[in-house]
């Protein structure tokens, strides 16, 4: 399964558990473009296997120096405060506020055969996705995003 840019769209659930043998590869070609106004700067937006879910409304940041996790997904995991540790490092949001993290928490994102451990960051602030994968994630898996899909 080819996973392309979604549009943010309100969705009854944004978690659906993982089918078994079901594969999520990122990856683009000419038939993405289809539909598409060019020229396309639109954020890219995907959906990522995270935690053994199939995880909506992912932002790819390639500006990003940490992977977050926003409430909503935070929530849907059913996570708690004693699964995460300490991060004691201010960010700063899109508005330019500091923001402090909640903690950290390591989980499974798997792309293709790939399955790679990522560290996360907990805030709790309003975000339109339920997370963004930034550098540490493109670093360890090496893709390189496409803004013309």
């Amino acid at each position: 399964m080819s996973v392309s840019r979604y549009p943010i769209e309100e969705s009854s659930s944004m978690l659906k558990k993982a089918k078994i043998g079901t594969l999520f590869v990122l990856g683009f070609s000419d038939e993405d473009k289809v539909g598409t106004i060019q020229p396309h700067d639109d954020a890219l937006v995907v959906t990522l296997r995270i935690g053994g879910y199939d995880v909506k409304r992912v932002m790819i940041d390639q500006g990003s120096v940490v992977d977050i996790m926003y409430p909503d997904l935070y929530r849907g995991l059913n996570l708690k405060p004693e699964n995460l540790i300490a991060y004691s490092s201010p960010l700063v949001s899109f508005e330019g506020k500091m923001v402090v993290p909640k903690g950290q928490i390591r989980l499974p994102v798997q792309t293709g055969t790939d399955v790679v451990e990522m560290d996360f960051i907990i805030v709790d602030v309003f975000s339109p996705y339920t997370a963004i994968m930034g550098k540490p994630w493109l670093h360890t898996l090496g893709p390189v995003s496409s803004t013309l899909h």
